[in-house]
């Protein structure tokens, strides 16, 4: 077996989903907000450089790539690189991105929440970057913790997947209310909310999804409580994965997988080491008692 046939193993060992119910995927996706930039506002690698990092991925055995037109440092956005590493994609690929609040190209600044008709514009915007007929899955990206009723905005998007330019609909930084505001105007594949170790406070969204067969995908899912690195017992997280001969990150995305077969993880990095890494991370299997024990309240 080759190197890249034994890490695409690796990607699909973790399972599969079927987002909506007809798009499957491997359980182990890659977000690419950390392609153009390394934070918002802080400019990212060479772009040649996560081009080579996309066409990895999806040799790895990625059909799941998650982006958003507000993905972008200065001239250069994730879109445009998605489309110059894939275009004309696999017919397997699943490209998912996200609207809402835009930001204002190039100096990077957050526009107010956008309404329905600026939606529909964000959905085409996302079109045309990605050189697309239609959008596999569509994120309405909430900002909580104020954001109000979502029934006219939700409607839009419903709208345009009516259309046939959306195949299905999600909602991102949703509360469980919010979930079930959203169901009642269309169909949601999949929630998008911040998850990790360290910071588990919409476990009942998590909850919700796992009941109602919604994908739930974590996003910041190796970053701690309130930001942070790490867990707050990071020995623990360190002993854990050195009995595993694995890295803390690798410890962090298989707890996450661990948590219910509805989690799709999407771990973003330009780094090339990093992303062997994180796609290894769906090979590996904790024991019952250290899910628990990094389950455990003392530790986030």
């Amino acid at each position: 077996m080759t190197k890249t046939e034994e890490s695409t193993t690796t990607v699909t060992t973790a399972g599969r989903w079927a987002l909506g119910g007809d798009l499957s995927v491997s359980r182990t996706g890659f977000g690419a907000m950390r392609l153009p930039m390394r934070d918002f506002g802080i400019p990212g690698v060479d772009p040649r450089q996560a081009v080579a990092v996309l066409r990895r991925a999806v040799e790895l055995g990625v059909d799941h790539i998650d982006t958003a037109a507000f993905y972008f440092h200065q001239d250069v956005t994730a879109n445009a690189l998605i489309r110059e590493a894939l275009h004309p994609y696999r017919d397997d690929l699943v490209i998912a991105t996200k609207v809402g609040p835009g930001r204002r190209r190039p100096d990077g600044e957050w526009l107010s929440p956008a309404g329905p008709e600026e939606l529909k514009a964000a959905v085409h915007d996302n079109l045309r970057e990605l050189g697309l007929d239609r959008l596999d899955l569509v994120y309405l990206r909430l900002q909580p913790p104020n954001d109000g009723a979502l029934a006219e905005r939700f409607g839009a998007l419903a709208e345009l997947q009516q259309e046939g330019l959306i195949r299905h609909l999600g909602i991102s930084n949703a509360t469980v209310e919010q979930l079930a505001e959203a169901q009642r105007i269309a169909p949601v594949a999949s929630v998008q909310n911040r998850f990790s170790v360290g910071s588990r406070t919409d476990s009942a969204v998590l909850d919700a999804c796992t009941e109602q067969s919604i994908a739930f995908v974590p996003y910041y899912p190796l970053v701690g409580k309130g930001g942070d690195q790490a867990v707050s017992d990071t020995a623990q997280l360190e002993a854990i994965a050195a009995r595993y001969g694995a890295s803390t990150a690798q410890v962090k995305l298989a707890w996450l997988l661990a948590l219910s077969p509805s989690v799709l993880i999407i771990p973003g990095t330009s780094s090339p080491a990093h992303l062997e890494e994180n796609m290894a991370a769906g090979a590996l299997t904790l024991a019952p008692a250290d899910l628990a024990a990094l389950t455990a309240p003392h530790t986030v």
